[in-house]
């Protein structure tokens, strides 16, 4: 098994995420972009209260144990909290194409089948929004470089979900961001 990298094991609100992450320091690592996934299983009706340290832990087992991975994604983000899982300033393992460049971000849910307009998947949508519009604020990201999970082209996962529109999504991160930080972060996107 290779050295498995702790976690982080910490949530925060989406104000607190921020001031997390304005905290760190990029020194070894800074990703270029983010790449967005969902958990399908757990399924947002299998966490009827979000998750918990203890799923957090069973992650762990899961990642190391079970798949024998040195990381895992970075953030998990339910409707609740943002948990961070491998430390945002380490590379994680999400994405084959991308893990030693981007950020993993698993928002729990099936967006195959899980509404993410409406009820708990938009709270899940509205923490996923703000974690990455702090994390391009923070790391000088443009939004526009965010990829699905199932753009990369070695998985074959539908990941994460065809009712996660991608456009939708990155405007409302750099609506955010011009709300937050004004013109500097700006990109249009129809």
């Amino acid at each position: 098994m290779p050295n498995w990298k702790p976690i982080v094991g910490l949530s925060f609100s989406s104000k607190e995420f921020d001031t997390y992450c304005h905290a760190l320091q990029w020194n070894a690592w800074r990703p270029s972009f983010i790449v967005l996934h969902n958990t399908a299983v757990p399924t947002l009706a299998n966490r009827p209260n979000g998750l918990n340290k203890n799923h957090i832990d069973n992650l762990v087992k899961y990642y190391r144990d079970d798949r024998k991975w040195s990381a895992g994604p970075h953030l998990f983000i339910d409707d609740h909290k943002i948990w961070v899982f491998t430390p945002l300033t380490m590379s994680g393992i999400h994405s084959p194409t991308w893990n030693k460049i981007a950020l993993g971000v698993e928002m729990l849910g099936n967006y195959a089948t899980e509404d993410f307009n409406k009820g708990r998947g938009a709270a899940v949508r509205e923490n996923a929004v703000a974690a990455m519009a702090t994390l391009c604020a923070v790391l000088g990201i443009n939004p526009n470089t965010m990829k699905l999970h199932k753009e990369d082209p070695k998985t074959t996962h539908k990941c994460p979900g065809a009712k996660v529109n991608k456009v939708d999504v990155l405007n409302e991160v750099e609506q955010l961001l011009l709300l937050r930080h004004g013109n500097e972060h700006s990109v249009v996107h129809q």
